[in-house]
């Protein structure tokens, strides 16, 4: 090889060296003895100057709150008991055609969206929330999608579901390939190798990904599953399946308030992202997300079952929309709207549902039978 061609080679790898030192972020680099200690005024949710290896001083106390409630609130699909509900599903008189394509779709996109989340967090938020005890709740929030979907396998393998139909719902069914739509794109977006934050573009970026899987797929998305599965709960049927889903809504109802806390804290520390223009897409972004779990519901219950009528729903997820606007602070969108299920209330602790901006309490407990009596 001549001088020429082995000068430019090094010159080659030389560049492309100093041009990924640019996407490394700052806690991989090498480290520099002698650096000062971190301070609590440096911390910040994005874009910090801190060191993000260092998880003291907390700054977010809310934040480490939350990481150890949810491992105070640890649980396995294992040890919940399935066998009445394999006894109903194997029995043909058991369930109605309209019961069982409930418990199969909700299967299908619940198996799909905890997937969904789980990637957006680790392929997408982790590395763009500068805050290590964020980052925290984060990898136990990871970990809790990963439960979420050993619990929809342990479901589908105990019923002896065709697990190829379930798994694959959200390329054949529409209705739950569009919420699957509505979310990748987010995704796709901060899981872009180039994409950093610092700028008002960026940082509005990365917000709105937070309010559309937090607010809308955490916070709205799962509602219609929820009500339907546990409605077959209070009734006795299918309740290792129902109690797997409690579990869930549990976890998921920690995870929505975590990342209403972290959109709340951003907006804080840079109010100059709230503008009258990104408030508008927000509301866009979130009647969206109603607009399409309507269309799931209708989609799951054609002709009505369990006492449920997708009409009932439409004005659920109004109600539960109207909390969430409010949450970060946001005008509701659907004025009077009520809940026509007010025992999902108690069930979800959804009157009493706790976020650092606000001073409700939710209270946890870890293990023990979860109750199926009616209010």
């Amino acid at each position: 090889m001549s001088k020429a061609i082995k000068m430019e080679n090094q010159m080659g790898q030389d560049n492309v060296s100093k041009s990924g030192q640019d996407f490394i972020p700052d806690e991989l680099k090498n480290v520099q003895l002698g650096e000062d200690r971190v301070t609590v005024s440096q911390k910040q949710m994005i874009n910090a100057r801190a060191d993000c290896n260092q998880l003291h001083p907390i700054k977010y106390m809310w934040a480490w709150d939350k990481y150890q409630a949810g491992c105070a609130n640890h649980w396995m699909p294992n040890e919940i008991n399935m066998a009445a509900d394999i006894n109903l599903w194997r029995d043909p008189n058991g369930l109605s055609e309209q019961e069982r394509i409930i418990i199969e779709r909700n299967l299908g996109f619940f198996s799909t969206a905890d997937s969904l989340v789980a990637n957006n967090i680790v392929l997408g938020v982790y590395r763009h929330i500068t805050n290590p005890e964020c980052r925290q709740y984060l990898l136990r929030q990871a970990f809790e999608e990963a439960v979420h979907t050993h619990a929809y396998q342990h479901v589908v393998e105990s019923l002896a579901l065709d697990q190829a139909k379930i798994f694959n719902m959200y390329r054949e069914v529409p209705a739950v390939a569009k919420k699957a739509n509505y979310a990748l794109p987010f995704t796709q977006s901060l899981a872009d190798p180039y994409f950093k934050t610092g700028t008002i573009e960026n940082d509005q970026r990365l917000l709105r990904d937070l309010i559309a899987y937090y607010v809308v797929f955490e916070g709205i998305f799962f509602y219609v599953g929820f009500v339907q599965v546990l409605s077959m709960g209070r009734r006795n049927m299918m309740v290792g399946t129902a109690e797997q889903f409690q579990y869930i809504l549990r976890d998921e109802s920690m995870h929505c308030n975590f990342g209403i806390d972290m959109i709340n804290q951003i907006k804080l520390e840079n109010p100059h992202l709230w503008t009258k223009e990104f408030e508008k897409e927000i509301k866009q972004i979130i009647t969206q997300g109603v607009e399409l779990e309507h269309e799931y519901a209708a989609d799951t219950m054609k002709d009505g079952v369990l006492g449920l009528n997708s009409d009932m729903f439409r004005e659920y997820l109004e109600y539960i929309a109207n909390r969430r606007f409010r949450q970060i602070g946001m005008d509701e969108a659907y004025p009077g709207a009520t809940t026509p299920f007010p025992w999902m209330s108690e069930m979800i602790d959804l009157k009493k549902e706790k976020n650092f901006f606000e001073t409700r309490v939710t209270e946890y407990q870890t293990g023990g039978a979860l109750d199926w009596d009616d209010e």
